[in-house]
């Protein structure tokens, strides 16, 4: 079955005669009914009685007229979606996070986004360190923010953004809060909040272990909302990159207890982009990061 034999059907439809039909459709008679009839050898029954002038629809063509209508009208709508993607009017973004990046770092970027493509549609996916290397194996995330994947793929393209120092965060109610900084002895008997999702959790546990060994009887969590949601509330601290901190948040650096991290744009080598990706990687690589350097 060709689109222009079910265009042909229904401007017939339309119509109900042949010849009126074939200057709506601007081809000739012949050139109309031709593709008709082998439309209905497909079908195996006749779509029209050929009533002289008119042509009037058969039990069997009213019976498929509203499937061939919906099928023509999808075909239209996809021949539409694929040029509106093509010329760069409607674009979608398959963007993977770590549990670890906070959204806040990229909202005037997708804001930006929003105002380049008349039509975008975002999807943000969030993961643990392997699961973002499988996204972007996969397909499922065209590019990925993080900090180190630890991934030896040689497929995996990354480009620093910007690297941070640790601290402790705690919330505006915690004894620390009036607080510039912290001596690390001054950690024992906190309730401590573990990061497990965190790229460097393991790292971050064994540096504060030989100050407060308690660290280890803390609470395990494994997202960040639950974790703000906890501090806030001052049910314990963490130790945590400086973009973690949410405004309701407080946060000082540990004396003694030195730790950073890298966070990177990562992409697939050799894999073509879509517009609104290549976009928004050459915004991130231009951004300027120099808030969240410490």
């Amino acid at each position: 079955m060709e689109m222009h034999q079910v265009r042909y059907f229904l401007a017939t439809v339309s119509e109900l005669n042949f010849t009126k039909a074939a200057e709506k459709c601007h081809v000739t008679q012949p050139s109309l009914t031709r593709p008709i009839k082998q439309l209905e050898d497909e079908l195996g029954g006749d779509l029209f009685r050929r009533e002289r002038p008119q042509a009037q629809l058969t039990e069997l063509g009213q019976r498929m007229y509203p499937h061939l209508k919906q099928c023509y009208e999808s075909a239209l709508e996809a021949r539409s979606l694929a040029s509106a993607i093509k010329s760069g009017e409607i674009g979608t973004l398959k963007l993977a996070l770590s549990e670890t990046i906070n959204l806040e770092l990229l909202t005037s970027h997708l804001t930006e986004l929003e105002r380049l493509f008349n039509r975008l549609e975002m999807k943000l996916l969030r993961g643990t360190a392997p699961e973002i290397v499988k996204l972007l194996k996969s397909g499922e995330a065209e590019l990925a923010i993080a900090a180190d994947l630890e991934e030896g793929w040689e497929r995996l393209d990354r480009w620093p953004l910007f690297s941070e120092e640790f601290g402790l965060m705690f919330s505006a109610k915690h004894r620390f809060a009036s607080r510039s900084a912290i001596d690390a002895d001054e950690l024992r008997q906190e309730q401590w909040l573990r990061r497990t999702y965190c790229e460097l959790a393991e790292k971050a546990a064994t540096l504060i272990r030989s100050h407060s060994p308690d660290v280890d009887r803390g609470h395990e969590l494994t997202s960040e909302g639950d974790l703000v949601a906890l501090i806030e509330s001052d049910l314990g601290v963490a130790f945590a990159p400086r973009s973690s901190c949410r405004r309701t948040l407080k946060q000082a650096p540990v004396k003694g207890v030195e730790l950073r991290r890298t966070v990177y744009l990562y992409g697939v080598a050799g894999r073509q982009r879509t517009a609104v990706a290549s976009a928004i990687l050459k915004m991130l690589r231009a951004a300027d990061w120099s808030r969240y350097i410490n």
